[in-house]
Order: structure tokens, then C-alpha cells, then sequence
């Protein structure tokens, strides 16, 4: 049975990725844990610094998450009614990364699915949505689902490559079997940045043609040209569903300063995005 984790502030965005998330493997076995991250507001961080810390406030806000995250249980069990399905509620008052990352471990959690509202603002991108926290910083695949996007029938997965990057088959296994299962097409999309592979990069496009042997798939060369706006305009012209990537874990400078690839399509992106850890080697040009 797949563990599925959705987080939820109880927002319209996150129910509508949890809704997203129902629909998806709607004919799949799947335990859902709904988790709410409880933070402390600074008015009573400053009061609790001061005295005795209140089991009255902790379990008021832990019983008022409880009953929320039951009730959108009951709506959803009502609404789909899929036998299926099961759910769990989780309320922690952690850190939300630290949270998170407790329960992927602890429930050995197979996918997150949660939303991201696309705010692409310079603060945003230095700080970080919790949506980009999560898929830089815990250790599991993310379904990121774009605010208010509606689920569609899958039949086309992007997955863009550079084959620069070492692919470890562990890695990937989540887009293999998600195309496997339900006989999706995969586009491998490259896009060229001189007019000839290397012999690297050819070992690595391979690879990759090995893994997805049983996959329906295609290598599809584009023109040179800004990374972002050259793949939103092939999913568009190819009716593309949904865009897997690969990411690597940045170090905290990184995080501040630099905004890779795949943050910059979970800010923007029309269409789910399927983010999975590479921990391959990297060929640096």
C-alpha cells in the first residue's frame, strides 16, 4: 500500500492539492496521513519564555487542529468514497521541515503532495515557500500541485534532462513506476547547448533509454534557449500533464542566494511537478 503524506494549513490551496491527491490514485491502495504543523507565534513564544510553559494553550491548539483535520477527513471520505483509501490525521508542534521529515521516516512515507501558490517575488525566492523548503530539504519525492489546477487525466510526462547528471535507477524508480502503472508516455527533453553530445552525456541519455525500457518513451532534442521558457512552451504546444525533475539537496548558501531550475518551475509551472532527489554524480562542463 503507498504512504502518501499531505500537509495541510487548512488553506484552500492545500485542500485542493489533497483533492488532487485523491484523484490521482483514485484507483490506487493508499494510506493518506494528514499532517498539521502547529507553530508557535511570537506573542506566545514571548510568554512562554517568561513562565511555566501552558499545557492549556499547547493542547487548545493541538485539539482545534485535531478536530479540523478530522472533519476534512470525514468531508473527503464522504465526497469520494473510495474504498481504497484510508486516512490518518497527524498534528505536530515542530518545525515544519523537522515535522515533516519525522513522519517520512517514521511512516516510511512514499510521496508529499501538497500545493504552491507560484509566487515567484524576489522575498520568496530567498526565503523559500514551504513547498520549495520541502523539496530542498526532505527526503522524498514531491507532488506539487499548482494553486487552484484542476486534476486532469495523465497521459504525457516531461522530464527534462541536461545529461550531464549520473542517474542512480533508486532515484528515478517513482517516475518509472508511476508510467509502468498507468502506461504513460515519457518526453525526455534536452535542450541543446552545443550541437553535439558529448560521449558523457550519451552514456547518461543510455541510461536513461535503459531504465525506461518499458516505457512508452520519446527523446525530444530542443533549440537553445532560456531553460524555463523553452520547456513551459513545449508542455503547452504537447499537451503536456505533468513535469518530472530531478533535484539535489543545496547547502544553506545556496538556498539564500541561488535559485535553481527546478525551484524556479515549482514557483511558475501550470501543471504538476514530480520532484525527486538525484544523489548521482554531476559532470561539471
Amino acid at each position: 500500500m503507498k504512504k502518501v503524506l499531505l500537509p495541510t494549513d487548512f488553506s484552500e490551496n492545500s485542500i485542493n492539492a489533497i483533492r488532487y491527491a485523491l484523484e490521482f490514485f483514485k484507483y490506487e491502495a493508499c494510506e493518506f496521513y494528514l499532517l498539521n504543523v502547529q507553530k508557535v507565534s511570537s506573542f506566545v513564544s514571548d510568554d512562554l519564555m517568561t513562565m511555566q510553559p501552558s499545557e492549556t494553550i499547547f493542547n487548545s491548539l493541538i485539539s482545534s487542529a485535531k478536530e479540523r483535520i478530522e472533519r476534512l477527513i470525514k468531508d473527503m471520505e464522504t465526497t469520494y468514497g473510495n474504498t481504497l483509501h484510508t486516512f490518518k490525521s497527524k498534528v505536530d508542534f515542530d518545525n515544519f521541515i523537522d515535522a515533516i521529515n519525522q513522519i517520512v521516516s517514521i511512516e516510511h512515507i512514499d510521496l508529499i503532495v501538497m500545493g504552491t501558490r507560484g509566487d515567484s517575488k524576489i522575498d520568496k525566492r530567498i526565503f523559500g515557500s514551504n513547498t520549495i523548503r520541502v523539496i530542498q530539504r526532505c527526503d522524498c519525492p514531491v507532488l506539487a500541485i499548482p494553486q487552484d489546477y484542476k486534476y486532469s487525466e495523465i497521459k504525457d510526462i516531461a522530464f527534462p534532462s541536461n545529461y550531464y547528471t549520473e542517474y542512480n535507477s533508486e532515484d528515478i524508480l517513482p517516475l518509472v513506476h508511476m508510467a509502468e502503472k498507468y502506461d504513460y508516455t515519457v518526453h525526455v527533453i534536452h535542450v541543446k547547448d552545443a550541437e553535439h553530445l558529448t560521449e558523457y552525456q550519451e552514456n547518461n541519455r543510455a541510461f536513461l533509454d535503459a531504465c525506461f525500457t518499458n516505457i512508452n518513451h520519446s527523446f525530444v532534442e530542443l533549440n537553445e534557449g532560456h531553460l524555463f521558457h523553452t520547456i513551459d512552451d513545449y508542455i503547452t504546444n504537447s499537451s503536456i500533464d505533468l513535469l518530472a525533475m530531478m533535484s539535489r539537496k543545496h547547502s544553506f548558501l545556496e538556498r539564500l542566494f541561488v535559485t535553481h531550475a527546478v525551484e524556479r518551475f515549482a514557483f511558475n509551472l501550470k501543471v504538476p511537478l514530480l520532484v525527486m532527489e538525484n544523489t548521482g554524480d554531476f559532470y561539471l562542463k
